[in-house]
């Protein structure tokens, strides 16, 4: 009787035909394209969303390429890495049929002669605007932040600046003092406002920026959202080593767990520095070596 009844109801029902209406390529584009624009706007490399999603690096670079033939529980697994709805990446309305989604594989396909003709009619004097070249060295005391960042902005000829210097400026006292006299949120505050204002009124330059910038999030977006950020990378031991070097104690002074405080400030870190750019590991290099590394990262750029 059931199998009856089942039979009589499947042969009311009508029978979709495989991939009716719909194309694989399209759509696989799409989620990956969905993909590398959240990552790219997290400021995350393909490496850091791999550490937290669980999927390789490899899978994930398949994926935004449009080839990765994604699994509902992959899929969940990488929106939850980048905090974003599952449903984000399989909007109805960007699925085949729409004239935007058409658009967007069409622009995929397009040459850069192409593709330059474009921009220059929906972005009329776009391709006439100066270019931003704002670079930014992140890490801890004793990465190199200054001396690569003030060498680096030599050779590709642009100007350098400490970020705390222009705190100073504007507050008109050294940071230490401001750090006495305001506390760290005081000095957080004066950190942004800085930063704003360097960035409004300058296109190009290279900023070294102090290692706890990661700890203001707002401070940290707009850092990673209007710069281009290398994280400059160390031991703990070279961290302290070089501190020591530049004939400040204070690190060690009567502190006999300071190095352990400090290998747990960069565990604290690491997945915020993570997040820069590029990052290049200054360990047993010299500094020559180390600027290569910088140089050959900026080529990218």
């Amino acid at each position: 009787m059931d199998t009856d009844i089942s039979t009589k109801a499947s042969e009311t029902l009508p029978k979709a035909a495989p991939n009716a209406g719909l194309d694989e390529k399209v759509l696989l584009g799409f989620i990956g394209d969905r993909v590398r624009k959240s990552r790219v706007s997290q400021k995350l490399s393909r490496k850091a969303l791999s550490q937290l999603s669980g999927v390789s690096q490899r899978y994930l670079a398949q994926l935004e390429a449009g080839e990765g033939n994604i699994s509902v529980l992959l899929l969940y697994r990488i929106a939850a890495a980048l905090g974003e709805n599952v449903q984000w990446f399989l909007k109805p309305e960007a699925l085949p049929g729409n004239r935007i989604s058409r658009m967007n594989l069409l622009l995929q396909n397009a040459s850069e002669a192409q593709r330059q003709q474009i921009f220059s009619i929906l972005e009329p004097g776009g391709s006439h605007a100066k270019p931003v070249r704002r670079l930014a060295f992140i890490g801890l005391r004793g990465a190199g932040k200054s001396t690569l960042g003030e060498m680096a902005a030599q050779k590709i000829s642009l100007p350098f600046q400490e970020l705390n210097d222009d705190i100073e400026k504007v507050s008109g006292i050294p940071v230490n003092e401001v750090m006495a006299l305001y506390g760290i949120d005081g000095y957080r505050k004066l950190e942004l406002q800085s930063l704003k204002k360097i960035v409004n009124s300058r296109n190009s330059l290279v900023l070294a920026v102090a290692g706890g910038i990661v700890n203001q999030p707002e401070t940290y977006r707009y850092l990673l959202h209007n710069c281009t950020t290398i994280w400059l990378k160390a031991r703990p031991e070279e961290h302290m080593a070089r501190v020591r070097g530049q004939g400040d104690e204070r690190p060690m002074a009567g502190n006999p767990d300071a190095m352990r405080q400090l290998k747990n400030i960069l565990a604290e870190r690491e997945r915020d520095y993570a997040r820069a750019d590029a990052v290049i590991n200054t360990s047993d290099k010299t500094v020559q070596q180390s600027l290569s590394e910088v140089l050959r990262v900026l080529s990218r750029f």
